[in-house]
């Protein structure tokens, strides 16, 4: 009987001990409630219509049906409209999430929310419906000031969105699917990503459950401070898959600022076409790891060009403020005031060199600007041939040669280079014909990577190319 009661004693201890720890798992979970009901009353409901005209059909009557195919065959697509027929609207509906952010009734939530409404409609906590009025809007930042005719409304406390951490507790409220004031919970699972095509904002990436209605809703910290807006969810089935993105509150705040102050936002352009600098191109230029942003191309009439800023230069810091990613300059850039000075690091000739430019006012028409014959010797495997002036002046360069034709299996092939591009310089020196270019790839060394600057369909970019041995045929 001795072991077994032995037996016995560990089987309850050691259950005892499995209990207790959860306890104090439990304890240490965050609680939520205490945050919700403080915060709940400054989240509102947001529904948008669209008055869409359409032409009276015939058809209306049974359904709506588009013209069968025997009366298509008689009058085509312009069947006469029935007597006393005539235009009429259509409303067409959406909902989204919004909050206050001042008690005289300003209103923030996304852009993609109000977006060609016709009239926006504000549910409040309280249950009142306002009219609102839309401020102005943001499209890089997908940043909303609405305007309802209210005071003393309950506002949320901001928070400071750059000292987030991944891994920190958050939570969301919304509206999902018009179910006012949802709350989900979750982490930070990452801060700083860009996404295709908002190159303005460094998106806080959370696991927090965002559906279809929580776009322009509040993401919270632990202290209850809003420190973003929800604004993406990245899906494969139109609901939420664990991946959502929030807009930092700090970037928020700056565009609404403006939004309200001027009706409408400005940002900083220096006249760049920028590209990543990969593991190849980073050891071609010298450097010890890939990183910064590389000039593959200056406008003329730019801010750069002004500042000396020159293709092939890569841009190390602004201000100070590491540029980790080529993604990265447009934010940085972005923020600063037009007419302002900034200090650029770049490397430039394998030397690190600092430039002082002041930045312009980005103009409507840069999108994607920034922050957007002889032959060669065997060594390369291409074809190249010359260049007329009236070709330089075609493609608005002063040098370059055109590739004729690409060796599939040769070096130039695998750095990417194809027939039909200009090639305008190689290793940082400036290609002016078929025979300077055999000239200076002769003198390369081998196995090394060098930069290859090329101009194709009409914009400038590098490549990395990893010269061969010389053949002894």
């Amino acid at each position: 009987m001795k072991p077994i009661t032995r037996n016995l004693t560990l089987w309850m201890a050691l259950a005892v001990g499995v209990v207790f720890a959860q306890s104090s798992m439990a304890r240490e979970l965050p609680d939520f409630t205490e945050l919700v009901e403080q915060a709940a009353p400054g989240v509102v409901n947001i529904s948008t219509t669209r008055i869409t005209e359409r032409s009276a059909s015939p058809f209306d009557q049974f359904g709506g049906q588009d013209m069968p195919d025997i009366f298509r065959h008689f009058f085509g697509d312009r069947m006469p409209a029935p007597p006393g027929g005539r235009d009429y609207s259509e409303e067409r509906q959406s909902l989204g999430s919004g909050f206050v952010i001042d008690a005289d009734g300003y209103i923030m939530t996304n852009a993609h929310v109000v977006d060609g409404a016709d009239e926006i409609m504000v549910r409040l906590n309280d249950r009142r419906d306002l009219k609102a009025e839309l401020v102005g809007a943001d499209e890089k930042t997908d940043v909303a000031v609405l305007k309802v005719d209210a005071d003393n409304l309950p506002t949320l406390n901001l928070g400071d969105s750059d000292g987030l951490k991944v891994g920190e507790w958050v939570a969301a409220i919304g509206s999902p699917f018009g179910f006012d004031h949802s709350v989900t919970a979750g982490i930070i699972s990452a801060i700083n990503r860009t996404l295709p095509r908002d190159a303005y904002v460094p998106f806080i990436q959370t696991d927090v459950a965002i559906n279809p209605g929580n776009s322009g809703g509040p993401l919270f910290n632990l202290d209850g401070e809003v420190i973003g807006i929800n604004s993406q969810i990245f899906t494969r089935s139109g609901g939420f898959m664990g991946l959502s993105f929030a807009i930092p509150i700090n970037v928020a705040m700056d565009v609404a600022d403006q939004l309200r102050s001027e009706g409408h936002v400005t940002r900083g352009w220096l006249g760049v076409m920028i590209q990543p600098v990969s593991r190849d191109l980073a050891e071609s230029f010298g450097m010890d790891q890939a990183e910064g942003a590389l000039i593959a191309d200056v406008d003329p009439d730019g801010p750069a060009a002004r500042g000396g800023l020159q293709a092939g230069d890569i841009i190390l810091s602004v201000n100070g403020e590491n540029v980790e990613r080529s993604s990265s300059l447009p934010r940085l850039i972005g923020k600063v005031s037009p007419e302002s000075e900034v200090e650029l690091t770049l490397l430039r000739g394998g030397e690190q060199v600092t430039e002082s430019v002041t930045v312009g006012n980005w103009p409507e028409t840069a999108e994607g600007s920034q922050e957007r014959g002889g032959s060669s010797p065997a060594r390369l495997g291409i074809a190249v041939q010359s260049l007329s002036d009236a070709e330089l002046g075609k493609f608005a360069i002063d040098s370059g040669v055109r590739v004729t034709e690409v060796d599939p299996r040769g070096v130039a092939a695998a750095s990417g280079i194809r027939a039909g591009d200009v090639l305008v310089s190689i290793d940082n020196q400036t290609i002016q014909s078929a025979r300077q270019l055999t000239e200076v790839v002769s003198g390369l060394p081998a196995d090394r990577a060098v930069p290859v600057r090329l101009f194709r369909d009409g914009r400038s970019l590098f490549v990395a190319l990893r010269v061969a041995e010389e053949s002894d045929d």
